[in-house]
């Protein structure tokens, strides 16, 4: 029941390899192997590598999908304006459970990725290279290719490059929060949106883009654009990395070429011929219905005319025997438990969405609908980071896919079908989320409903419809044990109070399925000299 996936699953590709040539000759390409696989590589000017990449469309692969020249120019513009090194950063802090394909790259072909950033950092001048991950083996695998290059953080190096490792968390992944830790601060979003391309890392403007963009870079580099442009579409030039699991028969990172059907995809990983719906572009993505997967191909336009997203690369179909609603309302409570915790509509709002979709899988009928709709309107484009804003689209879509499923709920008994649990989630519950060993209980005998409890700690105490606390107890998770002591030291009838919790299971022990509420040489600037 939504088992986490290995680090680095099977691995496929449609056509000739790119990304993954040498896969099938080693487990992981160190640098004697990958000079042997790709050959060797050299610098390339300023102007002429956003040329480059303008001239084979590469955008941003961590799902935002930003025009990676613009960002090349921004960055050498801001450095250039300001007389300061910019620096690059890759981002390889790959942190949603049903997305592999930066973890592959890492753990199997290290120095493709690094190619592609020195080239940057090369072009741009910069003398800092900061790689960022959250796993064991990514950290490993980076910390042997940047030994194995000889590159250090030490002072004098022509470039210094370190390793910035962040605890597995789905906003550690963002680029902001990325930043804040590699300057020393906790990894989350900082609450404040500045450009990167402005003010990054240090203060200096910072070149951040995932492992998969960098390795597209260094791939493009080797072969030059015409060759490149000769796989794929026209428009959306080159392959794609997706993973592929959900209700499939092997769940794998797969390189394919633009134009890919998307059908096919599914039939390598042998997922049910007819899935009763298709998550596109992982769990800030939306739902294709059967019919609309069939026609697909694998291109971000495509996706998004169909309705779907590319994303982050993640395809997760779901078979005919499983609630659709249920498993959604899994990764909604998943979702809602990886808040940071900064911001009302993230911290609030996306535990009451998720607590929204549970009323109506319950049958609450359509006023349970309707407040599940006015709770996503109300959470979008008001967060410190996109957090709020890909749950709010993705608990949308599901509303909007499953009309059928969602009509069972609202006006009858529900669908009759079983939750399966094949949408993968993390197994381990972070720190912040992992239970104090404490829960805060009420006194009824003491309480008066003065509400102050939900005031200070409302992801735990909510006020039911006569004024009171809803709950007569509630586990304490780690990140609100502070404001629990708060609440019990702040009620006017002494009503409140934090016992042991003697049933709180380890900090280690799985994720439950449902959770509780709220959680160097002729470095040129572009455009600065060489073409």
């Amino acid at each position: 029941m939504n088992a986490s996936l290995p680090d680095v699953p099977e691995v496929r590709v449609v056509g000739l390899p790119l990304l993954t040539s040498g896969f099938d000759l080693v487990e992981r390409l160190d640098l004697a192997m990958h000079l042997k696989v790709h050959g060797p590589l050299e610098p390339i000017a300023g102007e002429s590598l956003a040329g480059l990449s303008e001239a084979i469309s590469l955008r941003g692969r961590g799902g935002a999908g930003f025009p990676f020249a613009k960002k090349l120019r921004a960055v050498a513009d801001a450095a250039i304006r300001r007389g300061v090194r910019p620096v690059v950063v890759v981002n390889g802090s790959e942190d949603e459970p049903a997305c592999r394909k930066d973890t592959v790259l890492i753990n199997r072909a290290p120095h493709l990725i690094l190619d592609g950033a020195l080239l940057a950092a090369e072009a741009l001048g910069a003398r800092t290279l900061v790689v960022g991950v959250t796993r064991d083996s990514t950290e490993s695998s980076m910390l042997a290719a940047l030994a194995e290059r000889g590159l250090t953080n030490r002072r004098g190096s022509s470039i210094r490059a370190r390793v910035q490792r962040n605890p597995v968390r789905m906003v550690t992944g963002e680029s902001s929060a990325l930043v804040r830790s590699a300057d020393g601060g906790p990894p989350m979003p900082p609450g404040r949106k500045v450009r990167t391309s402005d003010s990054g890392v240090g203060g200096a403007p910072t070149l951040l883009s995932n492992a998969e963009t960098f390795a597209q870079l260094a791939v493009a580099a080797r072969i030059g654009a015409d060759r490149y442009c000769r796989t794929g579409l026209r428009e959306e030039p080159g392959t794609v990395l997706l993973t592929v699991s959900g209700a499939v028969a092997r769940p794998m990172v797969v390189e394919v070429p633009t134009g890919v059907p998307l059908r096919y995809v599914l039939q390598l990983a042998g997922a049910p011929p007819l899935p009763q719906g298709v998550l596109t572009g992982g769990y800030h993505g939306k739902w294709l219905d059967a019919i609309t997967a069939h026609d697909a191909v694998v291109s971000r336009a495509s996706l998004e005319a169909c309705g779907g997203a590319l994303g982050a690369g993640a395809i997760l179909p779901i078979g005919p025997g499983t609630c659709p609603l249920g498993e959604a309302l899994h990764v909604a409570n998943w979702l809602a438990s990886e808040s940071a915790g900064q911001c009302g509509p993230c911290y609030l709002g996306l535990p009451a969405a998720a607590r929204g979709l549970a009323d109506v899988l319950d049958g609450g009928g359509p006023t349970a609908l309707e407040a599940l709709r006015e709770v996503t309107r109300a959470v979008k484009r008001r967060g410190a980071c996109k957090h709020p804003d890909g749950t709010a689209a993705f608990i949308e879509s599901t509303i909007t896919a499953f009309t059928d499923d969602l009509a069972a709920h609202v006006l009858g008994g529900g669908c009759g079908r079983p939750v399966e649990g094949v949408l993968p989630l993390q197994q381990e519950v972070s720190q912040a989320e992992a239970p104090s060993g404490r829960r805060l209980a009420v006194d009824w005998t003491l309480c008066q409903g003065h509400g102050l409890c939900a005031d200070i700690i409302p992801e735990l105490i909510q006020l039911g419809p006569d004024g009171f606390p809803g709950v007569a107890e509630a586990s304490v998770p780690r990140y609100s044990e502070a404001r629990a002591t708060r609440a019990v030291r702040r009620c006017p009838a002494l009503a409140l109070r934090i016992e042991e919790d003697p049933s709180a299971p380890s900090p280690r022990t799985a994720l439950p399925l449902a959770l509780p509420p709220g959680r160097g040489r002729g470095r040129r600037a572009l455009g600065s000299g060489r073409s």
